[in-house]
């Protein structure tokens, strides 16, 4: 049993969430199961073990959840990007794209210092919208990109190669078909 085969088990598929025709990835299964979780987070982190990362960002929510135990692997601090009016202190927001209009997101002004080395946490890219909204938005205030992670990726929906044009390597655990 392949080491993808394994992981994909622990991954819970829901018909029609949010809306009709989506096939919705559910990790909380995956992030419940104890090995599970701990392989996800080792294997997001394996290429960058040994290397100097200053900071994990991690997009809201559960970019949270496994942004903060990357951090922690690679003995780095951890950032949150959080949708606008959630951070209280001054903030730096960027504009970004959804499926259906724009959002914003936000994080702390001093949270990155120019020049740090950061990875770029969530649990799935899609269309990469909201991927490509932190790296600018990180990048904006000086941070060197170094790595995009994400358990899923939906490579139909071309966000991985998004991220890729935009110089940022980008590390996925499995793939599904679709969206």
């Amino acid at each position: 049993m392949t080491f993808d085969h394994d992981l994909k088990a622990t991954v819970r598929t829901i018909p029609d969430y949010p809306k009709q025709g989506i096939l919705f990835r559910d990790i909380t299964t995956l992030l419940a199961d104890a090995r599970a979780f701990r392989r996800a987070v080792d294997e997001l982190v394996q290429p960058w073990a040994g290397l100097k990362i200053d900071k994990v960002a991690g997009i809201e929510a559960r970019g949270f959840i496994l942004g903060g135990a990357v951090a922690h692997q690679v003995s780095a601090g951890f950032v949150p990007i959080r949708k606008k009016g959630k951070l209280p202190h001054t903030t730096v927001r960027i504009a970004y794209s959804l499926e259906y209009g724009l959002d914003e997101m936000e994080m702390h002004v001093d949270a990155i210092q120019p020049g740090e080395r950061v990875i770029l946490v969530d649990d799935l890219i899609a269309t990469g919208g909201t991927a490509e909204g932190a790296v600018k938005l990180l990048r904006q205030i000086g941070a060197n990109v170094v790595a995009a992670c994400f358990i899923i990726n939906l490579p139909d929906l071309g966000g991985a190669d998004k991220l890729r044009a935009m110089d940022v390597p980008v590390r996925t655990l499995m793939a599904f078909e679709g969206h």
